[in-house]
């Protein structure tokens, strides 16, 4: 009996570390997530630039941040009405396959479309009715942490 115990708890934890590799490999398996994670690479980035730079819908780009953060490859953190994301530090397997992965996007078209387009992107608070000095400045780049 506690043999088949031992097994069940060691076949969990093997099912387990699966499911979190196939939810990972997953995550890199579709290009608009390739496409977000990139925008995130150089720091944390609100939704309203993620969505302009891949010019779709809110809830598109919610449902694939929604998915990033349940494989546990961003964060997000929240400013009012703004949310703003960031990649999330991982195990360092993990790590060198997202780096080597976001690497190689670098040339890719689609991805200098994208980040030549999130610079001109200009979020402004007052459109809401919060105040933001800044608001009237040049576009910023996104936000390193």
């Amino acid at each position: 009996m506690q043999n088949e115990t031992c097994i069940w708890i060691c076949q969990g934890v093997y099912d387990a570390r699966m499911r979190d590799l196939v939810l990972f490999y997953a995550a890199l398996a579709d290009a608009n997530r390739l496409r977000l994670l990139k925008l995130m690479q150089d720091g944390e980035i609100c939704v309203c630039h993620l969505q302009g730079a891949l010019q779709t819908n809110q809830p598109k780009i919610s449902r694939h941040l929604a998915y990033l953060r349940k494989t546990g490859l961003v964060t997000a953190r929240r400013d009012g009405k703004w949310t703003h994301y960031r990649l999330k530090k991982l195990d360092s397997n993990k790590q060198k396959i997202l780096s080597v992965t976001l690497a190689r996007l670098a040339g890719e078209p689609q991805i200098k479309q994208d980040l030549t387009r999130v610079k001109q992107i200009l979020c402004c608070p007052t459109r809401y009715g919060f105040s933001a000095p800044d608001c009237a400045q040049s576009v910023k780049s996104p936000k390193k942490i």
